[in-house]
């Protein structure tokens, strides 16, 4: 796809007819294209229990809001308000308010210097009879080791008679892949597709869900709790909806959003691969300049590449980011450290290794659009800083 300016896309002549039909067919709000979309998805994470929402804030808030109630069948103890919910600090606010949502009690999660994703041993020296789920991002498209978190809930299984929840927090990781699987057939997983994530719909997310059972309570939860296909009270009024069970929230997508998503997802194998190339492209370039510190990933992992973070050594991050500002080029750390918020002071702790990489870590342009020549000239830029 060219570099085209969003706006044209969306008004372009293949696009706006279908928009029309939309707009026409009397459902602006969830119906048919809503269904189309969940279906598409299904088919490309290769996962059935999949749900559209109106944002990834609303899937991380319903992940744990479903995890609250015990669940005999599972041998799942529910969670209590003294219970604690481990969650990384370096990551959108979006993750912590979520949680925070659910009056529960938090610790954080330090960062593994490597990836910039959680701290897998911090992970288990933190895990005891009160921690009941664990939040974690895939950092910049990356994925977390996820069979070594495996084993880690499986030992605490043992401890402690539950195996922790994972919900994985997949804003930045649409398309990556694990064990040549793509992310979100296990665990509950949430991604978003806000504007400028790899796979947009303006804005909106998706929830998977690793049960019928989970995702048939995960259907009602997001509009109000009421079943939608269900609706003829008694039955004698079809806008009226029967006995509601369990509130819920207005966390669904609509059918313009679901349009949108429809017509960009045939786009998103084409655009992964971009990434990839110029992810692999910087990994080259970039492995030999002191003063730099690449980010690894394990064998199991495909990065989705929707950053491309590096770390800037011996004091020099701000005196980089400056430096390529003045270059016209767009660098940032993206999310600051989530514990240092006034909201959460009450859960401080040291977070040793995270105070080493937020002094250090700096994502450069990796997207899709980058031509050729953008790439050559950001390498350039970086080698005449660390040789000045």
């Amino acid at each position: 796809m060219e570099n085209i300016p969003l706006f044209k896309v969306f008004m372009s002549n293949d696009v706006l007819e279908p928009v029309n039909k939309v707009l026409m067919s009397g459902f602006l709000t969830q119906g048919k294209q809503v269904e189309s979309f969940e279906s598409a998805l299904q088919n490309y994470i290769q996962h059935p229990h999949l749900l559209t929402l109106n944002s990834a804030t609303a899937g991380l808030t319903l992940a744990l809001r479903l995890l609250i109630a015990p669940d005999d069948n599972n041998n799942w103890p529910g969670i209590n308000n003294d219970d604690i919910v481990l969650i990384p600090s370096l990551t959108c606010f979006a993750t912590t308010a979520a949680v925070l949502s659910q009056n529960v009690k938090i610790r954080w999660l330090d960062t593994d210097l490597e990836n910039a994703n959680i701290c897998l041993q911090d992970v288990k020296s933190k895990l005891n009879e009160k921690t009941k789920v664990i939040y974690l991002v895939h950092w910049g498209g990356n994925p977390v080791d996820l069979d070594e978190l495996d084993i880690i809930c499986e030992n605490h299984k043992d401890n402690y008679g539950f195996k922790p929840i994972i919900v994985e927090d997949c804003a930045h990781a649409f398309g990556a892949e694990y064990n040549g699987k793509k992310i979100g057939s296990n665990n509950i997983c949430v991604f978003s597709l806000q504007a400028i994530k790899h796979l947009t719909c303006g804005d909106g997310g998706i929830i998977t869900l690793p049960n019928k059972t989970l995702y048939d309570r995960c259907k009602l939860l997001r509009w109000y709790g009421i079943d939608r296909e269900k609706r003829n009270y008694k039955p004698n009024d079809f806008r009226l909806e029967n006995d509601i069970v369990e509130y819920g929230y207005k966390f669904h997508m609509n059918d313009i959003n679901a349009t949108i998503g429809l017509y960009n997802l045939p786009h998103i194998d084409a655009l992964l691969i971009k990434n990839r190339n110029n992810g692999n492209y910087y990994n080259e370039q970039l492995k030999d300049i002191t003063g730099i510190q690449l980010l690894h990933s394990h064998a199991k992992c495909n990065s989705a590449y929707w950053l491309y973070t590096i770390r800037v050594l011996h004091d020099k991050k701000f005196e980089f980011i400056n430096f390529m500002k003045e270059k016209g080029i767009m660098t940032s750390q993206v999310h600051n450290r989530n514990d240092i918020n006034t909201c959460v002071l009450e859960y401080k702790e040291v977070l040793p290794k995270l105070d080493i990489l937020e002094k250090e870590i700096v994502s450069i342009p990796v997207g899709w659009w980058l031509t050729d020549e953008n790439k050559k000239y950001i390498i350039e830029c970086i080698k005449c800083f660390f040789n000045q």
